[in-house]
């Protein structure tokens, strides 16, 4: 069995059209927490697949990607661990802070 870990995945990106070209990608890989924070369960293969993608997108001089490695994802749910929702969450309820 293929094992994935929990990323914590945010970017800065100065230019809007490639902005939105990196928030597809990663959107294929996880799932929004914030506009520009992503939580994913990747296998090191969608690691490195994700990295390739986003490396073709970005321009590295002005972009910024940082990927956090938060531990092994071994249940099949995409909680992110330590983590609690304040404020809006997905859908538009009020569940709670994200506290990392």
């Amino acid at each position: 069995m293929t094992q994935r870990r929990h990323v914590l995945l945010c970017y800065d990106i100065a230019d809007s059209t490639l902005l939105r070209r990196v928030h597809k990608t990663v959107r294929d890989f996880g799932r929004p927490l914030q506009y520009s924070v992503f939580a994913c369960r990747l296998t090191a293969l969608d690691r490195a697949r994700l990295e390739a993608l986003l490396l073709d997108i970005i321009k590295s001089s002005e972009d910024q990607i940082v990927m956090i490695d938060l531990g092994r994802a071994d249940r099949d749910d995409s909680a992110v661990p330590g983590a609690r929702m304040l404020g809006l969450a997905e859908g538009g309820r009020c569940a709670g802070p994200v506290v990392l």
